[in-house]
């Protein structure tokens, strides 16, 4: 049926007879629109857009997604795979979805400080795991996104300063490929695809298990220090200048919150404008207490959660959201966050402004996140000073039309190095190319094109933010 092309929507009839016979090459179950618990495998946690596949496998092992991929690839079916449906972005619309959440195994060697994840896992079975052992993953904000994802997307975590990005630290990947092949990956085999993988996410085939390094942490200062929002501009410009001289072991971010008012969200932050500040600190309770000092003293938080806690209780750091809810996500990166960028950015999002985001946030980069990998992956963004993120909220508690608004980044642009961070982009808005290939420079992506047409030449993975496999490489 050939390679689709970027942006394109795709309603299409299954040839008859493939359910019965994925029914017969899968332990799991295999489900059609109508049956019970399609829908349910269908769901994510973002609900800015809806999978409306013609097939789901349920799998239960990588026997079931190698043979599922089999299948599919037979008939031209092209392929998603989903966990927990946060990363959303291309609706599977007609192709086959395979669900991974019943494959959520975990195992912690406490001596070589690795972790094997299976490919639905999410970070709190993970996190939870490793702290029997005195050990941490690095996780990102939210406890309840998938493992596999994440990291294959760069993974920008609460540690990153200190330890740099997750992809960093993956030590080898198990991957179905556009062929059903079953691929062992690692520095030293199939290492192009390893280099992929790692920055690229779900373009080259549907990983099924992970291995990657924890860190001795059991316990960090943290929490988050939340603010009026007449304290806006003290409390950005502040920020600022706090953040420039910070060691690596502190790894902070301050968004600005417009939560709606429904029953679902803390009284504390519902229907107002809120300043949230949040700290990740690996040091002593006694030198983080003094590190902030300037933070707590820029004006008298609403509520200040910062304390000495253990690693198991890091979601509590940004309190993200545990309920699904609708909203599109976009982000660029910048290269620079001076006085004048913050004073641009309070008039495009702070108080008066008219801003409709739910949250527009800035993660501070650096430290460790500058740095190049130990083993080279796909991962850029390692000259930004900080990235710029928006939730832009979908029906029902946006526009009617779910359009997410650009003003903010496209205000911010003149301070931006070009470049945009994957893990921070979902909804079908972001599926454009330029979103894409702003993700990565020109040479990474010509390689990562170049490695799609070796291992997905009819684009079989295409239901993404999607790379196009290099014309006359295919195989």
């Amino acid at each position: 049926m050939g390679i689709a092309q970027e942006g394109q929507v795709e309603f299409r009839s299954v040839p008859t007879g493939v359910a019965q016979e994925l029914a017969r090459v899968v332990n799991g179950p295999v489900l059609s629109p109508g049956d019970e618990g399609f829908a349910a495998e269908c769901a994510g946690f973002n609900l800015v857009t809806a999978h409306r596949p013609a097939l789901v496998v349920v799998a239960e092992g990588a026997a079931d997604v190698r043979a599922a991929v089999r299948t599919a690839g037979a008939h031209g079916l092209p392929v998603t795979v989903q966990s927990t449906g946060h990363g959303i972005c291309a609706p599977a619309d007609g192709g086959l979805l395979i669900s991974v959440r019943r494959m959520n195994g975990v195992a912690v060697d406490p001596v070589a400080r690795l972790a094997r994840v299976e490919a639905g896992t999410p970070w709190h079975k993970v996190i939870r795991s490793a702290a029997a052992h005195g050990l941490a993953p690095l996780n990102g904000s939210s406890h309840l996104v998938g493992a596999v994802g994440y990291t294959l997307g760069g993974g920008l975590g609460l540690m990153a300063r200190r330890y740099g990005y997750a992809a960093d630290h993956v030590t080898r990947l198990e991957v179905v490929t556009a062929d059903g092949e079953l691929r062992m990956v690692t520095q030293d085999q199939n290492a192009a695809l390893f280099w992929a993988l790692r920055g690229g996410k779900a373009n080259f085939g549907v990983v099924t298990a992970m291995e990657f390094e924890l860190v001795p942490v059991t316990r960090l200062y943290g929490g988050g220090l939340f603010y009026d929002g007449e304290d806006t501009s003290d409390v950005l410009h502040t920020w600022r200048a706090w953040s420039r001289d910070l060691p690596d072991e502190m790894t902070s971010s301050v968004a600005l919150l417009r939560l709606p008012d429904l029953p679902a969200v803390p009284a504390l932050l519902r229907g107002r404008l809120v300043v949230h500040v949040r700290i990740a600190y690996l040091g002593s309770t006694a030198d983080g207490e003094q590190l902030i000092r300037p933070l707590r003293s820029v004006a008298l938080p609403v509520l200040d959660t910062v304390a000495d806690m253990p690693y198991t209780a890091v979601q509590e750091i940004h309190q993200d959201p545990t309920h699904p809810l609708p909203y599109h996500e976009r982000s660029i990166v910048l290269r620079e966050l001076d006085h004048q960028a913050v004073t641009r950015l309070l008039a495009l999002a702070g108080p008066g402004s008219g801003c409709g985001e739910l949250m527009v946030e800035l993660r501070q980069l650096g430290g460790a996140l500058a740095r190049p990998a130990a083993v080279p992956n796909a991962v850029g963004n390692r000259d930004g000073a900080f990235t710029l993120a928006t939730l832009t909220p979908a029906v029902p508690f946006g526009p009617a039309d779910g359009v997410p608004g650009s003003e903010v980044l496209d205000g911010m642009a003149p301070w931006g190095t070009g470049r945009r961070y994957l893990n921070f982009l979902g909804g079908p808005a972001t599926t454009d190319p330029e979103y894409v290939r702003a993700c990565y420079d020109a040479e990474t992506y010509r390689r990562l094109a170049d490695i799609k047409a070796v291992h997905d030449p009819q684009n079989l993975f295409r239901f993404n933010h999607n790379i196009l496999p290099s014309e006359g490489l295919s195989q």
